[in-house]
């Protein structure tokens, strides 16, 4: 009876080493998949890397929202509801102001800069309020993005008067009311059906999201990058700390590895996501334009007077961020 009962025991204790050895993790973005979306990309990614670290673990990725909306990425992978997100954080800015520097009128400026800004203190202090909240960064990424509009190109800060956009996040809508603009806030996944209903005229979003989305069909001007790129966005890949906490040391260690070998491939392709928006909305009959100097230092002007002045003065912290962020040369 013992020598029944010990090896009853020895085969659970083998079968759920089995089971913990073996671990499907769940992705989940906003993003098209298997259409070239650079996001989906690099969370297809992590998971063709843990499965060559032969360490027990799996991914399966659900884009497109299929199985969370856009903004409730975060309340996911924060609960331990997903393990795996590729997130714009400006979305999560209503729980966590601080979140809004990450999208703040040209703060950024290029992809050069944006990578310096990845060790920095100011990244240090977005990225500890990331951790405060239930989830850790795997990669960075930051995507540059600019304006759409059936109406007419968006230069100057008067071509907004009037018109009905979506922004990404609070401060580039407090800088677009300031301008004259009127607001109506959605995720970038909603921007076509909205331009096709003219709910909006327009939209400003990263150049892998106005591609992705098939923007270019609904649209009449697109104000490019280019070299005054006023709208960068960090949107990295996160993982809810509740799931990381769970794996064994190896597990964590390849997770961290792959998040690397994707953030690396992003580096790679950032700059072409720029290229390829211009190309695509050019051979798509698409009016391309870009930012003069004058137009993005009058836009500056605006941001600085609303949206920086508002984020120094209501988030806890806020100036602090700011000046850590344009302190990075």
């Amino acid at each position: 009876m013992k020598k029944l009962l010990l090896s009853t025991i020895c085969g659970l204790a083998l079968t759920t080493s089995a089971f913990a050895a073996d671990m499907t993790l769940r992705a989940s973005h906003q993003w098209p998949g298997g259409k070239g979306d650079v996001r989906d990309e690099m969370v297809q990614l992590i998971g063709k890397e843990l499965e060559k670290a032969d360490v027990g673990l799996k991914l399966q990725v659900f884009p497109g929202e299929s199985l969370f909306k856009a903004k409730d990425q975060w309340g996911a992978v924060t609960k331990g509801q997903v393990d795996i997100t590729a997130f714009p954080l400006d979305y999560a800015s209503g729980r966590h102001p601080a979140f809004s520097a990450t999208l703040m009128p040209g703060l950024v400026g290029s992809h050069e800069r944006a990578a310096r800004l990845n060790d920095s203190p100011f990244m240090d202090d977005i990225k500890a309020e990331v951790e405060k909240a239930g989830a850790i960064v795997l990669s960075d990424a930051w995507l540059a993005g600019g304006f759409v509009s059936s109406k007419e190109c968006v230069t100057a800060p008067d071509t907004a008067k009037g018109q009905v956009l979506r922004a990404a996040g609070p401060a580039f809508e407090e800088m677009l009311v300031g301008a004259g603009a009127s607001i109506s806030s959605m995720p970038s996944s909603e921007i076509y059906t909205g331009m096709q209903q003219n709910v909006l005229t327009g939209a400003n979003t990263s150049s892998g999201s106005l591609v992705s989305y098939r923007i270019y069909e609904v649209a009449k001007c697109l104000t490019a990058p280019g070299e005054n790129a006023l709208w960068f966005m960090y949107e990295p890949i996160l993982m809810s700390k509740r799931s990381f906490d769970r794996l064994d040391e190896k597990q964590q260690k390849a997770v961290m590895a792959a998040g690397k070998v994707a953030q690396d491939y992003f580096a790679g392709e950032a700059k072409k996501l720029d290229d390829e928006l211009v190309k695509i909305y050019k051979d798509n009959g698409v009016e391309v334009t870009t930012m003069s100097k004058e137009n993005y230092d009058a836009w500056l002007k605006i941001a600085k007077e609303t949206s920086y002045k508002n984020f120094a003065e209501k988030v806890p912290n806020g100036k602090k961020l700011i000046d850590e962020a344009l302190a990075v040369e």
